[in-house]
């Protein structure tokens, strides 16, 4: 909005000049996200909290991680909320809404902060820690990865290649078959946040971590001269992209303010399932989707650790850990909760600077 408002009156005053750099308006786009979490969080988790949307800890048998976290009970959730309305007005203030790629992306953000806002609403409704059925959820994620990835197949300006990390020369040209990769995408990234956020903080920050990357890199492969010195298939217009991803990192730093350990409110779904789904659909805008492997490593690593142990639980009766996601293994094996959140924090920074890295060896 201020992008189309005051760039154009660039003649009449030089300093509007400004509007036209993406890097000044992801700085903005930071600063705007963190001040309006910070300042709407209060009032939405004083709403949460007073309409009842709290925490709900299951205390059967099966859940045996009640004992650490029976104390969570009753912590307002769906804070997501407070991401959500940060990042919609940051990118409607400074970024370029006329752009394609801005605009899928709010579109997923949208759609999957519903899908997650109505799996929060059935669990304290039913007053259990279960929403909405697997089954359910995966299909309305797989819907929007049909229709993202149909969209852009059949865009003539977008490319379905793939390109492949550490390597110039191996670029693999998907077709069709990029709208299954897309779904694919998403799907994986959206459950795997979602299955990372269970301790204070945990999935917020490496959120962050990831939009960090993703913020560089599009900003990269969006620019003429950077994307053909570094090797990089330039992509255009997907450097408005760094504006959202910088929108992003201001909100997680905003919601980390009040969701940093001991948390006073929780994401829910609602902010899980679209932070997820948005990293997933820039790494496809920016064609860095097999980099996901790399930058949100630890998403993979507790996504897989689901997967490992139902499997090994079911072939063989056994557990290879001693409790699923990854995060709470390590709290089982008495790691205190802000130690595994920090020392997750490290790993991700790490992986992050890893991914940067993949610009210069290739």
């Amino acid at each position: 909005m201020l992008y189309y408002l005051l760039y154009p009156l660039r003649d009449l005053f030089i300093g509007f000049n400004v509007f036209r750099y993406i890097t000044f308006r992801s700085a903005m786009a930071v600063v705007t996200t963190f001040l309006l979490s910070v300042i709407i969080g209060p009032f939405i988790i004083k709403k949460l909290t007073a309409f009842g949307i709290c925490q709900q800890v299951r205390k059967d048998k099966d859940n045996i991680s009640y004992p650490e976290h029976q104390h969570k009970q009753g912590t307002p959730t769906m804070g997501g909320i407070i991401i959500l309305l940060s990042i919609f007005v940051a990118v409607l203030l400074w970024a370029d809404i006329k752009n394609i790629y801005i605009q899928l992306t709010l579109f997923t953000s949208v759609w999957l902060g519903l899908l997650g806002f109505i799996d929060d609403y059935i669990m304290i409704k039913n007053k259990r820690s279960k929403g909405l059925t697997a089954r359910a959820k995966l299909f309305w994620q797989a819907a929007l990865g049909v229709i993202i990835g149909t969209i852009l197949y059949l865009n003539p300006e977008f490319s379905t290649t793939l390109d492949v990390p550490f390597f110039k020369n191996i670029i693999f040209d998907l077709g069709i078959l990029f709208i299954l990769y897309t779904v694919i995408v998403l799907l994986s990234t959206s459950n795997a946040v979602n299955l990372t956020d269970g301790l204070d903080g945990l999935a917020i920050g490496c959120v962050i971590a990831v939009a960090v990357s993703f913020s560089i890199l599009s900003y990269i492969t969006g620019h003429v001269k950077l994307s053909e010195y570094l090797l990089v298939p330039y992509i255009a217009d997907v450097g408005e992209l760094a504006v959202f991803c910088s929108a992003i990192i201001g909100a997680g730093l905003g919601f980390l303010w009040f969701n940093c350990h001991p948390a006073e409110v929780f994401m829910g779904d609602v902010g899980s399932l679209s932070l997820g789904g948005m990293l997933g659909v820039i790494a496809i805008f920016i064609n860095k989707g097999l980099l996901l492997i790399i930058v949100g490593g630890i998403f993979v690593a507790e996504a897989f650790s689901v997967i490992l142990q139902v499997g090994s639980f079911k072939l063989r009766k056994k557990r290879i850990f001693k409790m699923s996601p990854l995060h709470h293994h390590f709290e089982k094996m008495g790691w205190d909760e802000s130690k595994v959140i920090i020392r997750f924090w490290i790993v991700a920074l790490i992986l992050a600077l890893i991914t940067l890295a993949t610009l210069k060896i290739r």
